[in-house]
């Protein structure tokens, strides 16, 4: 796929030159659907210091723990337009809890759709570490601490610098971006019979469309890959990075699974919902699941949960938790800006920074639950649509998220920030 990939680029680039013969072939080359060309796909976005993009433009106030939740939100009520995170963690941690604690609160700062970021802790120490890991991108973030401060005095100095952070953020200005800028994470949720047969394919179409375009995505789920962990190994870009990703997989079965089950995982994996929705077995759900990521891209590499792509564009696999909430934290915290998500049964997962996209083929979802679906695509089921239809229709609405339209998630406030915790606290 890298060799076609560099093929495409080498055609558009000869294309621009060889007059209007060369023009249709870098069309065919960058086509969707064989109808729509890259100039199609540009979207309106803040590039930030460090060259990434942002399809949204927050003002962060991020409690560094648990205890710092209360001064965090004091201070968004007081400046309007600002957003707090609260979360449950942060005290006592240790080892590689830590670490990836550290890792998700940094790069949730980090990513490009923050402008700017106000990091409250209750001491210095901690909530320092997490601002220099954001300062790293060259945005402007301060701490505050509340001990030796109180609460009122950090609200009151925190706020007049979140305060002008915003009016500062106010008047950054967008930039034409393209498909090479794009970062998309994906996930599914709730999911049933429909998610297989045809949202999920749907999202798969957008992977391998815009792959070949230079975007970035991402999937994640070790434990949905269960039964098709073989499958999805086929699936690296090379054999080393396959046999990588089933080494990750082997750890999630040795570490969590096996020291902690009691009979199975019925009723957790799959969920009560899927089992409703005619999914039975774990087996079911993981090929379904795999049918994200398309049917001819190939994952460039395996990251730990919330860790930034270093590879360049292309396909990467996350070691994430299946819990919606989860899995999209982690994927925000490692700088992905959109989010698909396709449901069958109706989950209705949002997240602070990142706007999560749904699509669903279930009729009765879209019929009971409308307010919640970006994107019908129960077409596909009915044969009035079919997958390259559908997948250009997910492609039309993420560059319109891209461009500011607000997700459904969005609208009614669905704000889901949940860190992973990999052991008990000390």
């Amino acid at each position: 796929m890298a060799r076609k990939a560099k093929k495409a680029k080498s055609k558009k680039k000869t294309a621009g030159k060889a007059g209007n013969s060369g023009r249709k072939t870098a069309a065919r080359v960058v086509s969707i659907a064989g109808a729509r060309k890259a100039r199609d796909l540009a979207f309106m976005g803040w590039r930030r210091n460090n060259g990434r993009v942002g399809v949204r433009n927050h003002v962060l106030i991020l409690p560094l723990d648990d205890l710092s939740n209360a001064a965090a939100e004091a201070v968004a009520n007081n400046i309007k337009g600002t957003l707090a995170i609260p979360h449950s963690y942060g005290r006592l941690q240790f080892g590689e809890d830590l670490e990836l604690f550290f890792r998700t609160l940094i790069g949730t700062g980090s990513n490009p759709n923050v402008a700017a970021v106000v990091v409250i802790g209750i001491e210095p120490g901690w909530a320092g570490r997490v601002a220099d890991g954001i300062a790293k991108t060259g945005k402007p973030v301060k701490a505050f601490a509340i001990e030796q401060n109180g609460d009122i005095q950090t609200i009151a100095a925190a706020s007049r610098q979140a305060k002008e952070y915003l009016q500062w953020a106010s008047e950054l200005k967008r930039e034409e971006c393209g498909p090479r800028d794009l970062w998309v994470s994906v996930k599914c949720g709730e999911s049933d019979t429909t998610s297989g047969l045809a949202s999920n394919p749907t999202v798969g179409n957008f992977i391998d469309k815009m792959d070949v375009l230079g975007a970035t995505t991402c999937f994640g789920e070790t434990s949905e890959i269960t039964g098709a962990e073989m499958v999805c190994a086929t699936r690296g870009k090379t054999k080393a990075i396959g046999n990588r990703f089933l080494k990750t997989f082997q750890a999630y079965m040795d570490e969590v699974i096996e020291p902690y089950k009691t009979d199975d995982l019925s009723e957790s994996q799959p969920t009560k919902g899927n089992i409703e929705g005619g999914l039975t077995t774990i087996e079911e759900k993981a090929f379904g699941n795999l049918e994200k990521i398309g049917k001819k891209t190939k994952y460039v590499d395996v990251l730990d949960p919330a860790e930034t792509p270093k590879k360049g564009p292309g396909l990467y696999f996350m070691d994430t938790s299946s819990a919606a909430a989860e899995c999209v934290t982690l994927q925000a915290a490692a700088g992905f800006v959109v989010h698909l998500f396709p449901t069958g049964q109706g989950n209705i997962i949002g997240n602070p920074i990142e706007p999560v996209i749904k699509l669903s083929a279930n009729p009765r979802t879209v019929r009971t639950m409308p307010e919640h679906v970006d994107l019908d695509v129960s077409g596909i089921l009915r044969r009035e649509m079919n997958l390259d239809q559908a997948g250009d229709k997910l492609i039309d609405i993420t560059i319109r998220t891209c461009n500011g339209r607000l997700t459904a998630a969005e609208t009614l406030g669905h704000r889901e920030f949940v860190l992973t915790k990999l052991y008990r606290s000390a």
